[in-house]
């Protein structure tokens, strides 16, 4: 009878155990989501499509977005960068810089450099127009060409219903003609 009441309890902490680590494993999966393959309604050409990483991914919840642009996008430095993003995606963004605070801990940052060797640079100036669906970063200096570049976002708040958001990436290049350079699409993909 007391080999039987062991076995139980053993059998009982083990169930519950296994049910906790269940329980916790979607909040675990969806802890960190990042460009993976995209098989349906990805970019024409695959060169087109950019990096990123989300701190969550959850549909309606607080996050971070790293959007990247590999160094070989950028042949020349650069005087401003544009995100344009659907109609669709009813997230919102905090853009306001605190002129008292290092680039680094700004809510925008763009982030130059490999590794060890990344820095933030200073910005002038973060346009969320959110009518048009467009962001607008004035960097105080050109950012060098053929730097690897993040752009991070903190406290976005992801769109209450989730799905794939096409977040394009455009660039006004310093010396070139004024028109706009379309350097790739990050293929957002949130609670999915």
């Amino acid at each position: 009878m007391i080999r039987a009441n062991i076995a139980w309890r053993y059998a009982l902490s083990a169930l519950v155990a296994a049910g906790c680590l269940t329980a916790t494993l979607p909040e675990a999966a969806l802890a960190r989501v990042c460009r993976g393959i995209t098989i349906f309604g990805g970019a024409d050409d695959g060169e087109d499509e950019l990096g990123f990483c989300l701190d969550s991914g959850r549909q309606g919840g607080r996050d971070r977005y790293k959007l990247r642009i590999p160094a070989e996008k950028l042949e020349y430095s650069v005087q401003q960068f544009v995100i344009t993003y659907p109609d669709h995606y009813d997230g919102s963004f905090d853009v306001e810089l605190d002129p008292e605070d290092d680039p680094d801990d700004q809510k925008v940052e763009v982030r130059v450099g490999r590794g060890d060797s990344q820095r933030s640079v200073l910005l002038r100036d973060v346009v969320w127009d959110e009518e048009n669906h467009r962001i607008e970063i004035y960097p105080a200096e050109p950012v060098p060409a053929n730097q690897k570049v993040e752009l991070v976002f903190h406290r976005v708040r992801n769109p209450r219903f989730g799905g794939m958001f096409f977040f394009n990436s455009k660039v006004y290049f310093t010396g070139d003609v004024p028109l706009l350079r379309n350097l790739g699409v990050w293929i957002l993909t949130i609670g999915v």
